[in-house]
């Protein structure tokens, strides 16, 4: 996993927080949803991120009349047998990169649910299992809002997280411009190799999972997750989902650092950007300026940690 960090690290400058939130959603088997304004390489750092791990990678650019077949695939005629086939969509892939997932209508997003949870898709009666490892890397504009639709909390949940891809500092966007003038095309990402194999991931994945936890922090997980449904500023707080998959990403955080089990501090870590996009704010706290974000940090102030 410390390879593939150094390979992506050969084309995007300043999102080392990106990259690290896909390898722990690698490691835990979980979605990521990158938001942030056009610009910051959200497309970029997918791209260099499976070129690296050296998995099969679809894109599909998600846009108004896209159909749910364009994605899951479609039941088609064949002339020649007098039968219908299946062909399989884009999503029959290790990776798929679902560009601007919110400027496609929701009948054509909750295609992605089945194949985001169970893992599969099911056509004329028959369930197709898609292949592993799998991963949906979804990226969305937080700006423009015409000709988009808002994500419904289904949709949202399937993401083990959000990831907020900010503008680079002002040393890493001189990098940025210096990597392009030496001749680096985003287009080709000739320099970055794959440095690991799919049996490679799927035992990273194993060994993840087989992290220790302790009572305690399974408590301060749950704690946590009630803090959040009791707040004044929450409508819906955090759900026995969402505290499965703090739980899944702070092991893989866990497992990143070389450490046997499970800490609080790994939970604190994890916690933003697995729930900030669990929450729903109350309207008042919202036209307020109440965000996700905040009402966490004020959780985990609040909430006694166990010694």
């Amino acid at each position: 996993m410390h390879r593939v960090r150094l390979e992506v690290d050969k084309a995007v400058i300043g999102q080392a927080g990106t990259v690290t939130g896909l390898l722990v959603a690698l490691l835990a088997r979980g979605h990521v949803l990158l938001e942030g304004v056009p610009g910051v390489a959200k497309t970029l750092v997918v791209r260099s991120f499976s070129r690296a791990l050296g998995l099969d990678t679809k894109r599909v650019q998600f846009t108004p009349d896209l159909m749910p077949g364009d994605v899951t695939g479609s039941l088609v005629y064949d002339a020649r047998t007098g039968e219908f086939e299946f062909r399989a969509g884009p999503v029959f892939t290790n990776i798929l990169l679902a560009d601007e997932i919110n400027r496609t209508p929701p009948k054509t997003q909750a295609a992605l649910l089945e194949a985001m949870e169970e893992r599969q898709v099911s056509a004329d009666g028959e369930s197709r299992r898609l292949p592993d490892p799998f991963l949906v890397a979804a990226t969305q504009n937080p700006v423009e809002h015409e000709g988009t639709y808002t994500l419904p909390e289904a949709q949202l949940d399937r993401f083990l997280m959000k990831l907020v891809v900010a503008m680079p500092e002002r040393d890493a966007e001189v990098s940025v411009l210096r990597l392009h003038a030496d001749g680096f095309s985003p287009r080709a990402l000739s320099g970055i190799e794959a440095v690991v194999t799919a049996d490679e991931i799927r035992a990273a994945q194993d060994a993840a999972a087989r992290v220790q936890v302790t009572d305690d922090v399974l408590a301060y997980i749950v704690d946590l997750a009630r803090a959040t449904r009791q707040s004044p500023s929450v409508e819906l707080g955090a759900s026995p989902r969402a505290a499965t998959a703090l739980l899944a990403a702070a092991k893989a955080w866990a497992w990143l650092n070389a450490s046997s089990a499970v800490t609080p501090d790994h939970v604190q870590t994890m916690l933003m950007p697995v729930w900030r996009h669990r929450l729903q704010l109350r309207p008042d706290a919202e036209m307020e300026g109440v965000s996700a974000d905040a009402v966490l940090q004020s959780v985990v102030q609040q909430t006694r940690v166990p010694i």
